[in-house]
């Protein structure tokens, strides 16, 4: 089968389209012929050896943890079954033809295209884990999302009015009108507003983008707020060690987990009209370098996705 591997860390130039022995499976994973897969930050680190503490030095190595296709393989859903989900762990696999999975890494495909299904599951439930379970986010409160107009912010504003809150969006000029119809309630240029100083403003500030801190934002909190990064990082350690012994403002850092069931609520709010993937460009499987070059720029509307006929 065709798959994207890389020999060595590095550029994007070190990306190719090779074919590969397909996956072996059992009757407790899923094997999936993969029709989309998006890319996500996480391919950029792993791919320029940021990790390699735990990716190691034996190559080729794969991209890709979000996919979406049809089950050719497995015991939990019948043969032809159109499901999503997102690989736990560092190797990326999901820019080939097939993946396999273990069963609680996906879930049944809501009524989408292949295209939009592959969009959701790591940034999606990155924001869901961040807010729910970190934030710990209720309805009637309010949440600040810096960076709400890239890959994981677009489905933080619409998780968040999902879950009930008031949102506040930091995002470019250009991407304000994006954000509103998103639901946010209150949109802002990171330019030129600055809501770090405001007292007591928000239960909880997410922080996608990664480029703040507690120190920074810690005014904007109420008492009992939360702070939430997705970048690792030693100030956010740091942060979240001290704020976990009675501090009354927290810092947590969200290490996104794939899980059906949290996969399967995505689903339901997706049916509801609650959830709608954003898709800023698509590209083919030997586009793939093209299209990382393009995710690391950071201008990227939502996701970019890869199309594997």
């Amino acid at each position: 089968m065709k798959a994207v591997v890389f020999d060595r860390y590095g550029d994007a130039s070190v990306l190719a389209v090779r074919d590969i022995p397909a996956p072996a499976t059992d009757a407790s994973q899923v094997q999936v012929r993969v029709r989309a897969a998006a890319l996500n930050p996480k391919d950029l680190l792993v791919r320029k050896g940021k990790f390699k503490l735990f990716t190691g030095s034996r190559f080729p190595l794969g991209v890709g943890y979000d996919f979406s296709g049809e089950v050719i393989g497995g015991s939990k859903f019948e043969k032809g079954t159109t499901v999503y989900g997102m690989l736990n762990g560092w190797f990326g696999r999901t820019l080939a033809e097939e993946v396999v999975c273990p069963a609680n890494e996906c879930a049944a495909m809501p009524e989408l295209t292949f295209t939009e299904a592959a969009a959701i599951p790591l940034a999606a439930l990155t924001a869901l884990q961040a807010l729910r379970d970190l934030g710990r986010l209720q309805p009637g409160q309010t949440v600040c999302i810096n960076g709400a107009s890239g890959g994981v912010g677009v489905y933080a504003v619409q998780i968040a009015k999902a879950l009930g809150a008031q949102v506040t969006t930091l995002s470019s000029a250009r991407n304000l009108e994006l954000c509103r119809s998103l639901g946010a309630d209150e949109t802002l240029d990171y330019a030129q507003d600055k809501p770090f100083n405001r007292s007591n403003g928000f239960d909880v500030f997410f922080d996608v983008f990664g480029n703040l801190s507690l120190a920074k934002i810690r005014n904007s909190l109420k008492p009992h707020g939360t702070y939430v990064d997705t970048v690792p990082s030693r100030q956010i350690i740091w942060d979240s060690l001290r704020t976990s012994l009675g501090w009354s403002k927290r810092a947590r850092l969200v290490v996104v987990r794939s899980r059906s069931t949290d996969l399967d609520l995505l689903s339901q709010w997706v049916t509801e009209g609650k959830l709608r993937p954003v898709v800023d460009q698509i590209f083919r499987l030997d586009q793939t370098a093209e299209a990382e070059k393009y995710l690391e720029t950071k201008r990227a509307r939502g996701k970019v996705v890869i199309e594997i006929n």
